[in-house]
């Protein structure tokens, strides 16, 4: 699962979500990519989750980017214990997605088994998406 290496604090605060994404907007590397219409966090396992149906669906053909990396600890406390007593333990890794940022990229194959790749790995996510294609300037 992914993870950072290290960090700076041990615990932080959750991150806001904003309304719109900033950045990563556009698909770059690959031909197609899931874009996400809602906001939520995604945890490490959800992105495994999502990776792993890409790659089955492709049957390891073409590439596969992730464009979102869960660098942001939550913690959770331990069940029936008294309020109080300090912040939990870290329980995982997430990262913050706001509307329109693109999390996944699918390149090196035809259209149809990109979209339905993306398709079945929009059910692994815990946000609305929507699969767009690589707006080329010529």
């Amino acid at each position: 699962m992914l993870m950072p290496k290290r960090t700076k604090h041990r615990k932080e605060f959750k991150p806001k979500l904003k309304d719109q994404a900033k950045r990563g907007r556009e698909v770059v590397y690959g031909e197609f990519g899931l874009q996400a219409t809602t906001k939520s966090y995604i945890n490490s396992r959800q992105i495994e989750a999502a990776r792993i149906a890409i790659t089955r669906y492709m049957k390891r053909n073409g590439q596969v980017w992730i464009k979102i990396f869960p660098s942001r600890p939550y913690t959770k406390k331990p069940l029936e214990v008294r309020m109080g007593k300090g912040k939990g333990n870290v329980e995982g890794w997430i990262t913050p997605v706001e509307p329109g940022r693109v999390m996944f990229e699918v390149g090196g194959v035809t259209e149809e088994v990109a979209r339905e790749a993306l398709r079945l790995a929009s059910h692994k996510l815990p946000v609305k998406t929507k699969v767009i294609k690589k707006e080329t300037n010529q």
